[in-house]
């Protein structure tokens, strides 16, 4: 058993997101594990690029209302407690409303191969964030 020193509270890079984004690594998996998983912090407004992952992303909303956006126009609303899974490869983006702060939980894995991580691509438009919001139930 390990207790891990937690590491310095780490502000987003602006080139990956828009807005003010703040992250704590909760955990850097090591060989054998892959696991990657981060405690988010988005300011009102802020969200990320256009983004996919090699095995996908889970995202568990702490606190605020997420979106997270789809490349058909959707944007879902997701409230604290509820889980999103983004499967591999499928480009999404998420972040706060315009009026509230948002934190998330956000969990991935390695590919165990050469494969990024994380693709990152174009920044999301104020007109894509904008969209109507849906509920997926």
């Amino acid at each position: 058993m390990e207790f891990v020193k937690p590491k310095p509270t780490t502000k987003a890079p602006g080139e990956w997101f828009t807005g003010d984004v703040w992250f704590d690594v909760i955990h850097a998996g090591q060989e054998p594990s892959r696991l990657r998983a981060n405690m988010v912090r988005f300011s009102p407004g802020a969200r990320t690029a256009w983004h996919h992952h090699a095995v996908g992303q889970t995202l568990h909303v702490v606190e605020g209302v997420a979106l997270i956006g789809t490349r058909d126009g959707t944007v879902f609303e997701a409230h604290p407690g509820e889980t999103v899974t983004c499967p591999p490869g499928e480009e999404h983006w998420h972040g706060a409303t315009p009026d509230r702060f948002m934190h998330h939980l956000a969990m991935w894995e390695g590919p165990g191969d050469d494969r990024l991580e994380t693709t990152w691509l174009e920044k999301v438009t104020d007109e894509q964030y904008s969209r109507p919001r849906t509920r997926s139930h």
